[in-house]
């Protein structure tokens, strides 16, 4: 038989527990929190942005820069590459990255980007273009036969890859009519007489290097979404039906350009 004494340290003991895993449970950090230091700690070289849990239990998903990988609540053990949703076929990993990378396209000067408006003009994105960019070419190829679109394209010339891309913008910009003049050299290949006036070529290239752009073209959703290289019409045009926001302010009459 247990002793008075004998129950009293038992409870006692019981209770000194019971008190201690509250305690635990209300000051222990998240375990992504955790984990962060832990991966920082274990890799000290790497650069971790945020932990995430994922639908797979014991399993979270990391920011490395651009990238995403999935690691255990060790972080000794990762998995790079994309994690499907079987059951409702959804890519969680491209979710995830067209999530991170967006992009405010309310933040975006759009009075330093030639304005096209096509039709209703009812779908608005954002295009970072190089005048000597092959793949640009090829993607104003593509969407010439895109309607009902709003179109602001940011002429940003790389000039390590194009020495003359910057004067071609900057003829552009200052032409009387810049689509007529952008669309003359993009789509035709015609020489733009050279002008000289205030523009916002230097201002573009210091936009796209905050934004991360590190290449063109690069297009911007009005929903921050962003789509890089030379994309078909088709995937363009699939791209803009899954945009959540619509045109920046009124749509303008059909043919409207800047």
């Amino acid at each position: 038989m247990m002793t008075s004494s004998l129950r009293t340290a038992s409870c006692t003991l019981l209770l000194g527990l019971t008190l201690c895993a509250t305690c635990f449970a209300q000051t222990s950090a998240p375990p992504s929190v955790s984990l962060l230091d832990r991966l920082k700690t274990l890799y000290p070289a790497t650069h971790f942005g945020t932990v995430a849990a994922t639908p797979w239990p014991g399993v979270f998903e990391v920011a490395m820069g651009s990238n995403l990988a999935y690691v255990d609540e060790s972080g000794q053990f990762f998995l790079f590459g994309h994690l499907f949703d079987m059951k409702a076929q959804r890519d969680l990993t491209t979710e995830r990255k067209d999530t991170l990378t967006r992009i405010d396209f309310t933040a975006l000067p759009l009075a330093d980007a030639i304005r096209e408006v096509r039709g209703t003009g009812a779908r608005a994105f954002a295009i970072f273009s190089d005048p000597d960019c092959p793949y640009c070419r090829r993607l104003e190829a593509e969407m010439k036969n895109i309607l009902d679109v709003t179109i602001y394209t940011f002429l940003m010339p790389i000039e390590s890859l194009h020495p003359d891309a910057r004067a071609k913008a900057i003829a552009v910009w200052c032409s009387e009519n810049r689509v007529s003049a952008w669309h003359a050299l993009m789509w035709r290949d015609e020489a733009v007489s050279s002008r000289e006036c205030i523009h916002p070529i230097g201002r573009n290239v210091e936009l796209g290097e905050r934004l991360g752009i590190t290449g063109t073209p690069t297009l911007i959703a009005a929903d921050g979404r962003v789509l890089p290289g030379a994309a078909s019409g088709a995937q363009i045009d699939a791209w803009l039906g899954r945009t959540t926001a619509g045109a920046v302010g009124p749509a303008a009459a059909k043919g409207t350009q800047q």
